[in-house]
C-alpha cells in the first residue's frame, strides 16, 4: 500500500498537468494571463513532485541508518559499564563518509580465565573490512571462554581468520595480503595484565594522575601473512592496580593528522585528561574522542577506535610488581 502511494501521488500530479494541457481552453491562449496560469500549474506539481521524492529520499535514509544502526550493534554493540568490577567504555569511527561499521573490532569478556579484551584492526577501512571483523569478533567471543590461556585465543582467531578468506577469495585468491594487527590482554582478578600483540598499539597505562608509556616488548607480527611460532605464550606486563586504567586504541587515533599534516598526540591529551588524578572511562574517552575529532576536523583519514578500562575492584592489591609499561617522559 505503501509502495502504491509513493507510486500514485506522483502519477496523479503528473495527469493533473496533462489534462489541463489538452483540455482545459486556457492551456491553448497566448497571453499574458494564461501564460501565467500555466507556469503556475506546471511549477506547483514540479514542487510537489520534488517534496515528494525528497521525502522519499529521507525516509529510505532513515531505514538505511536504522539498519546499520543494528547491524552495528549486532557486530559491535555497546559494551556495558562494568564488567567483572573494571569500568569500561568505548567508540570507533568509520573513515568511509556514510559508514557507521568500520575495519577496527574491539570487545571485553568476563570469563572463568578472567577478564579478556582484544582490540584489533583489519588491514584497509570502511564497508569492505565488515567481514573480517565479524570473522574475528565471532571467533573471540567464543575462544575467549573456551580456551584456557590467551595463546589458545589467538590459534583460534588465526584459524577463523584464514577460514574466512579462503571462503572470501577462494584458495588461488589474495588472502596472503590480507591482515589483522591485534592485542589481546587478560586481566586476573589480583590484576595481573598478561598480553598477546600481533603487531598492533600497546596500550598506555594511567595511573596516579599520570600517563605510563606502552611497554618495551616486541610484537609478533600481525595475524594472517605469516603463521604463528609454535611455541607461543602471554607475556607478562604487569598489574592494573585499583584506580588505575588503560586506554586502548588502534593506530588511526595517532595517525591522524590535521591540515598542516601534523599527527595527533594522543600522549598529550591523555595527560591533559588524567592530571588531575583517576577519571571515568566515559570523561577519558569523551575528552580524547573530542580533541581528535578537533585535531583532524571532524573525519580521519582512517578508521579510529579507542577503549578504556579502570580497575574499580575495591579489593587492596599489594603494591609489589611492576606496573604496565614505563612512566612516559614530559616532552621539553
Amino acid at each position: 500500500m505503501r509502495r502504491g502511494l509513493a507510486l500514485g501521488l506522483p502519477a496523479a500530479w503528473g495527469a493533473v498537468a496533462i489534462t489541463y494541457k489538452l483540455v482545459c481552453p486556457l492551456a491553448t491562449q497566448t497571453g499574458l494571463s494564461a501564460r501565467i496560469v500555466t507556469s503556475a500549474l506546471f511549477f506547483a506539481v514540479g514542487t510537489c513532485l520534488v517534496l515528494h521524492v525528497r521525502r522519499a529520499l529521507l525516509t529510505e535514509l532513515k531505514q538505511v541508518r536504522k539498519v546499520a544502526g543494528a547491524a552495528q550493534e549486532a557486530l559491535i554493540g555497546p559494551l556495558p559499564p562494568k564488567v567483572d568490577g573494571l569500568g569500561v567504555a568505548a567508540a570507533q569511527l568509520s573513515a568511509e563518509r556514510g559508514a557507521v561499521l568500520g575495519g577496527d573490532l574491539y570487545d571485553v569478556l568476563a570469563t572463568e580465565h578472567g577478564v579478556r579484551v582484544v582490540m584489533g584492526d583489519v588491514r584497509g577501512h570502511g564497508l569492505a573490512a565488515i567481514g573480517t571483523v565479524a570473522a574475528v569478533l565471532g571467533s573471540f567471543r567464543e575462544a575467549g571462554h573456551d580456551e584456557r590461556d590467551l595463546a589458545g585465543v589467538l590459534r583460534r582467531l588465526e584459524r577463523a581468520l584464514a577460514r574466512h578468506l579462503r571462503q572470501r577469495s577462494g584458495p588461488d585468491g589474495p588472502g596472503g595480503e590480507e591482515f589483522v594487527t591485534l592485542l589481546l590482554l587478560e586481566i586476573g582478578r589480583d590484576g595481573d595484565v598478561r598480553a598477546l600483540n600481533c603487531g598492533h598499539p600497546w596500550p598506555y597505562l594511567l595511573r596516579d594522575g599520570e600517563v605510563v608509556a606502552p611497554p618495551a616488548a616486541e610484537p609478533l607480527p600481525p595475524l594472517g601473512p605469516f603463521p604463528l611460532p609454535a611455541e607461543l605464550s602471554a607475556v607478562p606486563v604487569g598489574l592494573l592496580l585499583p584506580g588505575d586504567g588503560l586506554f586502548l586504541h588502534t593506530d588511526g587515533v595517532e595517525d591522524a593528522r590535521d591540515a598542516q599534516g601534523r599527527f595527533f598526540a594522543l600522549t598529550e591529551a591523555l595527560r591533559d585528561v588524567v592530571r588531575d588524578g583517576p577519571t571515568a572511562p566515559e570523561a577519558v574517552l569523551g575528552a580524547v574522542y573530542t580533541r581528535l575529532l578537533r585535531h583532524c576536523g571532524g573525519r580521519p583519514a582512517d578508521d579510529v577506535a579507542m577503549l578504556v578500562l579502570r580497575n574499580d575492584r575495591c579489593a587492596a592489591l599489594p603494591l609489589s610488581g611492576e606496573p604496565v609499561g614505563h612512566r612516559a617522559h614530559h616532552a621539553p
